[in-house]
């Protein structure tokens, strides 16, 4: 990893921040500048940002990073979302207690990360929180869910595309437009807050996914590890989209089966389970195959 930091980066740290924003950037520059410009008005308290670029040869964020105060870290090998975000973590100040996890296509609404916060600061628990994500036309993205099994994860994965009310999507998604706030299995790691306490115990995302399913299986280490995972909609971002990835249709298809395949793989590694692997595997690779045809 090499990190450049701008100038300044010596005025985030010398404000001792208690809380910093991290964002991964690939081909970013129309959307990441929105993000940054929202940040002030989601705190009244100072954020120390970091933007971590997983495709530095392309592009001004450098420059935009810069413009907005933010410490710029370069991957030129990129290492996937999670390594991405575990970079940046690597070069906050020691005083930072809370990361706020963003995608570059979202904008945080006023007062969001102190929300988030004070969800957070509330109980000595409490690994992550999860504010409520809105897409463009202000309906609630689905973001806090059940860690995927047997039943609902399966279930889900198999109809969802074909069936869209069925019933194991429903309990996945676990009705996140509730308005209310609660604990949840996993949270969107479009936007998410973790406590840097929690998130270094864990060693922070797990780097073999390189992209999707890295949130859920953070939010499921946590939930193993005595954390709790709070869904707070009092606290509201506007996500735009995967700006990133609408190019990239049948690769990221590939990418998100096989980061399911690991998942479940790893949640359900004991000796005696080696044929439920194999035939969960053997379904998602079918289920790859057929998504992909669609798409072309």
């Amino acid at each position: 990893m090499s990190a450049t930091h701008e100038a300044p980066e010596h005025e985030a740290a010398s404000s001792n921040p208690r809380v910093a924003l991290v964002v991964v950037a690939y081909r970013s520059d129309r959307v990441l500048r929105e993000l940054l410009a929202s940040v002030s008005a989601a705190s009244a308290h100072p954020v120390a940002v970091v933007v971590v670029d997983n495709l530095p040869s392309e592009g001004n964020t450098r420059e935009l990073a810069a413009q907005h105060g933010a410490v710029y870290v370069e991957q030129p090998q990129n290492p996937g979302y999670g390594g991405g975000m575990n970079a940046g973590v690597a070069a906050l100040p020691s005083s930072v207690d809370w990361v706020l996890i963003c995608n570059p296509d979202l904008e945080l609404l006023p007062g969001s990360i102190d929300a988030l916060v004070a969800v957070g600061e509330s109980d000595p628990r409490i690994g992550s929180v999860g504010p409520a994500v809105l897409n463009t036309d202000r309906s609630v993205y689905p973001s806090a869910r059940g860690v995927p099994s047997l039943r609902t994860g399966v279930g889900h994965a198999l109809f969802v595309t074909v069936w869209q009310q069925n019933p194991w999507t429903a309990k996945y998604r676990h009705d996140a437009d509730t308005g209310e706030q609660r604990d949840a299995g996993w949270l969107s790691g479009s936007c998410l807050l973790v406590r840097r306490s929690a998130f270094d115990e864990l060693g922070g995302f797990d780097e073999g996914y390189f992209m999707y399913f890295e949130d859920v299986d953070l939010g499921y280490r946590l939930g193993l590890a005595g954390w709790r995972n709070v869904y707070a909609p009092q606290a509201q971002v506007i996500h735009t989209g995967a700006h990133s990835t609408t190019t990239e249709s049948e690769r990221m298809i590939r990418a998100h089966h096989a980061s399911a395949r690991r998942f479940l793989a790893r949640k359900y590694s004991a000796g005696w389970l080696f044929w439920l692997r194999w035939s969960l595997s053997a379904a998602l690779h079918v289920r790859e195959a057929w998504v992909v045809r669609r798409s072309r």
